[in-house]
């Protein structure tokens, strides 16, 4: 239930929403990761989408879930999710969702599946959260306020080299950009190389120190926007495939998610190694 704020001071009253919003988001993702885990089986039901990606019915029920819920608390608020979005012109906020990212791996009885959904105003993401229900993981971040997995501060790792470190580099035929020339590099630096095929699965070991970086070669936002803030609120860093800041409530240009310590050397990896597409 949203909270009755009576202070006039616009910054208690942000703080307030902000706060609000959060706690809306996390209890969304706990929903979802119910779903996710109560659909998790060999043999699960799927589909193939016109892009060839995979969908199943917990894809489409968290979906319609998240729909169902931010038109009921926040009826002016735009949603941008994978599977079906209601976009809402003039909109001052927008959710931004994967209702299950990794449907590919959960679809064939592989043991991993995130949600994630964040809030998105102006292009920047202001909270956002990940729900990896089968590994019981809930990330969670607001800006300026620490990321946490599962209520504990957490943070990526403080190595400085991307020798014998876990990198993960999801290449696909349907990306923007070619990065397999990047990859052999990484062999070439004696890295531990991942394709996890799971965008924000894998950037939410960053977050937690696992892995040192995570390459994504695509434009969708919606596997971006949690990553964001809860990479970065832990230490680290995200850009697109250059370096540069992007928006989160539309197309992006790839994405780059190091520890922060690593970044400069990564994006510069990226623009002798990574290839865009004609």
């Amino acid at each position: 239930m949203a909270r009755v704020v009576c202070d006039k001071n616009p910054l208690f009253s942000y703080t307030v929403a902000m706060t609000d919003y959060k706690e809306f988001a996390e209890d969304i993702a706990r929903q979802a990761g119910k779903i996710i885990k109560d659909s998790f089986k060999l043999g699960i039901e799927k589909q193939i989408k016109e892009d060839t990606s995979f969908v199943t019915e917990a894809d489409l029920a968290i979906n319609a879930l998240v729909l169902a819920e931010i038109a009921k608390r926040f009826p002016t608020h735009s949603v941008l999710s994978e599977e079906g979005s209601n976009l809402i012109h003039e909109s001052e906020y927008v959710w931004v969702c994967d209702p299950l990212d990794g449907t590919k791996a959960f679809a064939h009885g592989l043991p991993f599946g995130c949600f994630s959904l964040a809030l998105v105003k102006d292009g920047e993401v202001l909270l956002g959260v990940i729900n990896d229900p089968l590994s019981d993981r809930l990330y969670s971040a607001q800006k300026g306020m620490g990321a946490t997995l599962n209520g504990s501060l957490v943070s990526v790792s403080t190595m400085d080299t991307f020798g014998n470190a876990l990198v993960n580099c999801d290449v696909t035929h349907r990306g923007k950009y070619d990065i397999v020339p990047l990859i052999n590099e990484f062999f070439s630096m004696h890295s531990s190389v991942f394709r996890l095929s799971a965008c924000i699965y894998a950037s939410s070991l960053v977050a937690a120190g696992q892995f040192v970086a995570s390459i994504y070669c695509m434009t969708s936002a919606h596997d971006a926007a949690a990553i964001k803030i809860i990479v970065e609120e832990a230490g680290g860093k995200v850009t697109d495939m250059h370096g540069r800041e992007q928006r989160y409530d539309r197309a992006i240009d790839g994405l780059l998610v190091s520890n922060g310590v690593l970044h400069d050397e990564l994006v510069a990896l990226a623009e002798k190694f990574v290839v865009e597409r004609k």
